[in-house]
């Protein structure tokens, strides 16, 4: 089969085609005939070697996390799938695996049915950073529409699902986001929207209860200015050091900075599926094909894109 590997750390040019034999799953395993896979930064955090410490440095190595297929073959201690189901999922640790190949093997516990009104690159589109989005939610504790919500970098893949359950629950939330991104953001929910290109949020006389930054541009630092005295600033982008350091700033300040890190569950995906069911718009923003993978790549380490970027294989 037809794989993407990497055998050193480096930009895009490190990514190969290769052929490697098909996985032979574990009794608890589903091989999946991939149809799609999207891209997610972690993807080039990892393969430029900025997450060393958690990926290790062993090559070759995959990438790719969430995926969308088929059901080829079922382990057998797993129930509830038939091969030729459509479905999705997610590798159980994406530092170290990946699913850019014509076939994946993965914990049947980290598959689930496609829903049959959305496309396999629409439903590759949800574990990992709709996941993310729901851990948001949790970290935010109770919210209402008293709630003031600032999401920075609100109309990629994270905001995207973000916003439409900030919604759900009535918060108040302003996106800031690009020109492209300006109605979509209030397509999804927003009751106000900056535009970055012509206003700087920083500079601006409102404060928040809730600051969350997607793009990972402003830092808390900078949000401390506009977050209100309890306020609570949310990092789903952490640097590793962030992550201790965080813990013990926390102890001296009443303006919290939390570190979010979220792991696909059925949990979390099933919230994910109802939101699915009740309308969810997954906004694909460019589908890929196989050969064009450096090309991928590129386009979605630039940024400035809506929703989510995909890779297909036919």
């Amino acid at each position: 089969m037809n794989a993407i590997v990497y055998q050193k750390f480096g930009n895009t040019a490190v990514l190969q085609s290769i052929d490697q034999p098909k996985p032979i799953i574990q009794s608890s395993q589903i091989l999946v005939k991939v149809k799609a896979f999207s891209i997610n930064p972690m993807d080039w955090k990892i393969r430029k070697g900025e997450m060393t410490l958690m990926s290790g440095s062993k090559f070759p190595k995959h990438t790719g996390t969430d995926f969308s297929g088929t059901v080829e073959e079922i382990g057998g201690s797993v129930s509830g799938f038939m091969k030729g189901d459509e479905v999705f999922g997610v590798v159980k640790d994406m530092m170290k695996e990946g699913v850019s190949a014509e076939y994946v093997a993965v914990p049947a516990s980290l598959v689930w049915k496609k829903p049959s009104m959305i496309s396999f690159p629409q439903a590759a589109s949800i574990p990992v950073v709709g996941t993310a989005a729901v851990t948001a939610l949790e970290k935010m504790g109770k919210i209402n529409s008293q709630t003031s919500v600032l999401v920075n970098g609100a109309t990629g893949g994270f905001g995207m699902f973000l916003l439409q359950l900030l919604k759900q629950r009535g918060a108040d939330v302003t996106a800031v986001t690009n020109s492209k991104g300006v109605e979509f953001a209030k397509k999804w929910g927003a009751n106000a929207v900056i535009d970055y290109t012509k206003e700087n949020v920083l500079s601006q006389s409102s404060t928040y209860d809730i600051v969350i930054d997607l793009s990972g541009k402003m830092g808390y630092k900078a949000a401390k200015q506009i977050m209100q005295s309890k306020a609570i600033f949310l990092n789903p982008t952490p640097k590793p050091i962030e992550i201790p350091v965080s813990f013990f700033k926390n102890l001296f300040t009443s303006k919290k900075h939390i570190v979010i890190v979220s792991s696909p569950s059925t949990n979390y995906i099933d919230v994910l599926l109802g939101a699915v069911k009740d309308g969810m718009q997954i906004e694909v923003n460019k589908v890929f094909p196989f050969s064009q993978y450096r090309e991928a790549y590129q386009y979605t380490e630039q940024g400035g894109y809506i929703g989510k970027v995909v890779v297909e294989i036919k």
